[in-house]
């Protein structure tokens, strides 16, 4: 049997926890919740966690260092919830490594389309049967692999580097598209896919993680290629080979 993916809500708000856990639940989704960042930490340590819903506004340790923390400690996907209108919490949110960002007062339905849109990009859900049949390549530049099947960067060295899902998509949508112009709205259909709100700052965001990542200098860019009024270019010539 498949395993059902483990849901953690993190919200002070106990109405908000017991209707996003009741809603996720009869979606087929096991959910647990948590109060603050201890006990966020707390669950963490005696369960597996696919995906963590983390309120911005939280007592004590707010969701921002949460979030910062859960990307040094690994690569959990995190949705982050936000006050309405506040762009600024979205893009800080965004660089501290959350994967996507709904905004208060939200939908469930929205919510759980954005949940499964995010499981589904790291391989917590399965496949759906068009996009199956490309899992099993590797992409070769520059001495990286990047795996769409292990859904893994590897450097030249053999080295594991960790990215966000939403890092390894946008990677992903640059090394299947070599030396061609995607524009802002391109990276976003590509790498995030319908259910995410098109918001050109996050493709920046997610450009500027990945540069610190794969480039020898990030402020001087030789990979990913800024392009003036029309977006962003992978230089890199890309061998497409089978798993080892």
């Amino acid at each position: 049997m498949e395993r059902t993916p483990h849901i953690l809500v993190v919200d002070d708000d106990r109405e908000i926890c017991s209707l996003v856990s009741q809603f996720l639940s009869r979606h087929s989704l096991r959910v647990s919740t948590a109060r603050d960042g201890a006990e966020m930490m707390r669950v963490l340590e005696v369960g597996r966690i696919d995906l963590i819903v983390l309120d911005l506004m939280l007592p004590g340790e707010d969701g921002l260092s949460l979030c910062r923390k859960l990307r040094a400690q690994g690569s959990i996907p995190v949705i982050m919830l936000t006050a309405m209108g506040e762009e600024i919490d979205r893009i800080l949110g965004l660089e501290m490594g959350a994967d996507d960002y709904l905004a208060k007062p939200f939908n469930p339905r929205e919510l759980l389309a954005r949940v499964r849109a995010v499981l589904r990009r790291v391989g917590a859900l399965p496949t759906p049967v068009a996009e199956a049949g490309s899992s099993g390549r590797v992409l070769n530049f520059e001495g990286w692999r990047l795996d769409i099947a292990k859904r893994e960067l590897k450097n030249s060295e053999g080295e594991i580097v960790i990215l966000s899902s939403g890092e390894f998509d946008l990677l992903q949508a640059f090394a299947e598209r070599p030396q061609r112009v995607l524009t802002r709205d391109q990276l976003l259909d590509l790498a995030r896919g319908r259910a995410a709100v098109l918001y050109d700052r996050s493709v920046d965001i997610q450009v500027m993680r990945l540069r610190r990542k794969i480039e020898q200098n990030p402020k001087d860019p030789q990979l990913i290629k800024t392009v003036r009024s029309g977006g962003y270019m992978f230089t890199p010539s890309v061998l497409i080979t089978g798993q080892d």
